[in-house]
């Protein structure tokens, strides 16, 4: 007996082994015309009354059937005569492994042929799929895979949820403890974590320094930009490493140079990739496809991935056109690049622009973010980086928290950072430096309501 035919017989004998594996199996994985006939009907009748169904009651539905000419008809029942069987508990979880094997085998071949089919220009007309689709068709066959759990019994689970209680999470810690303060510890694996702020306030600056600090504590940081060229965020990353200038980096000579980075190389055992798409040109597919070449070629796994920024990638379930809605464009991309970090279990940083109420405001909220609300609701983690003439001279920023999955997000919802931006560099400021850059902004929003009100009085009047 063949493992479909087997299958088939248990589905009808075995209560026990229908109710674990029907959920998984699919029509198309029987080969055989008049075995994926069987299952469908068998199908069927579960969906209908939630039991699994007797040869006679199959036989029935047969005969009812307008679908199937009657040698199919007689073929079905002929092989169904001999799936008639006592029910047996006999072998059970060798018999479930085994189907879980013949599912992951076929969703696998399946997913090969529909490929080739793609490859070929040979799948339907009305349901062609773009080349673009063939990494998940795979990555979905792959995926294929028996659930042993049916949930958490909340009674009897308490040992483990103690546990879960009190582990110790494995983070990406920043070096500005206001940060850590309110991530209680740094960024978790599988986590999409996201600045916002206006043009030129300091997004790539704030994670090129991020991306550093990763670096000078010992983990492998990608990161991937769109915005500037490769040696551009190298650029960045050496002044803050190196704690010089931008401008005087083109002043040492090359033996210093080689000196500094072999100090900066013996400090630290962690490795940091920069990957340049042109803008607007790059999805979650190129993505994958990298983080995979690296970890052949280089050995290199990131524990870290910077993406700058969001809203200059493509996405690879939608299509960009001029007419494609901006909020389901961003909001897929950002599931995408979330769907990454869960995949490749690391935490991804990156960054969106605010619109163009958010750029002249002094007090940032969600609302603010550019093009799609549908961004922040996939976020774990959002804050905005805040920027006034004020602040610029004091040489500081507002961290404003608009989203936490980490903390409450109601701890330290605002405080200040300092900034070199010679140096791409951001630091802790003193309590003092804070309350001072606080006033100076309180009276720069009283300002700007003042300012508010008097446009719309002399507006209505």
């Amino acid at each position: 007996m063949t493992i479909q035919l087997l299958i088939l017989k248990s589905l009808l004998s075995n209560d026990k082994y229908c109710r674990s594996v029907f959920p998984y199996i699919k029509g198309e994985y029987f080969t055989d015309y008049t075995q994926r006939t069987i299952f469908k009907f068998i199908s069927t009748f579960i969906n209908s009354y939630n039991d699994r169904p007797t040869v006679e009651a199959l036989e029935l539905m047969l005969n009812d059937s307008s679908n199937l000419k009657k040698e199919e008809i007689d073929e079905v029942l002929k092989q169904l005569a001999s799936l008639e069987t006592s029910e047996e508990e006999n072998n059970y979880q060798w018999l479930v492994n085994r189907t879980e094997e013949f599912c992951k085998q076929q969703a696998l071949h399946n997913a090969i042929l529909e490929s080739i089919n793609i490859l070929d220009d040979k799948n339907d007309k009305k349901n062609k799929k773009d080349r673009g689709t063939i990494p998940d068709i795979l990555k979905d066959a792959l995926a294929v895979s028996f659930d042993p759990t049916v949930g958490h019994d909340y009674i009897e689970d308490y040992d483990s949820r103690y546990d879960y209680y009190h582990r110790v999470e494995e983070k990406i810690p920043f070096d500005i403890e206001q940060f850590n303060t309110i991530t209680k510890g740094g960024l978790s694996r599988k986590t999409l974590n996201v600045i916002l702020a206006g043009t030129n306030v300091g997004k790539s600056l704030a994670m090129c320094h991020f991306a550093t600090s990763n670096l000078s504590l010992g983990k492998n940081v990608l990161y991937i930009t769109m915005e500037m060229a490769e040696h551009k965020i190298a650029e960045r990353i050496d002044a803050n490493l190196l704690d010089i200038s931008l401008e005087n980096l083109s002043y040492i000579n090359k033996q210093q140079y080689i000196n500094l980075i072999t100090v900066a190389k013996n400090k630290t055992p962690g490795k940091m990739i920069i990957k340049e798409y042109p803008t607007s040109s790059a999805n979650v597919n190129h993505f994958r496809h990298l983080l995979n070449e690296l970890a052949l070629k280089k050995k290199f796994i990131p524990d870290i991935i910077y993406i700058d920024y969001l809203n200059i990638c493509s996405s690879a379930r939608i299509k960009y056109s001029p007419n494609v809605n901006s909020y389901m464009m961003i909001k897929s991309i950002a599931e995408e690049i979330r769907g990454l970090a869960v995949e490749f279990n690391v935490p991804i940083v990156t960054a969106t622009q605010t619109n163009r109420t958010g750029f002249s405001s002094s007090d940032v909220e969600l609302t603010d973010t550019s093009e799609s609300f549908g961004l922040p609701a996939t976020a774990d983690f959002m804050f905005a980086l805040i920027n006034s003439e004020e602040l610029e001279k004091m040489s500081q920023l507002m961290v404003k928290q608009l989203k936490n999955r980490y903390n409450d997000v109601s701890l330290s919802k605002k405080f200040f950072v300092g900034v070199d931006r010679s140096k791409m560099k951001l630091y802790t400021v003193s309590d003092s430096s804070a309350n001072n850059s606080n006033s100076v902004l309180l009276n720069e929003q009283e300002k700007n309501n003042t300012n508010k009100f008097n446009k719309f009085k002399s507006f209505r009047y």
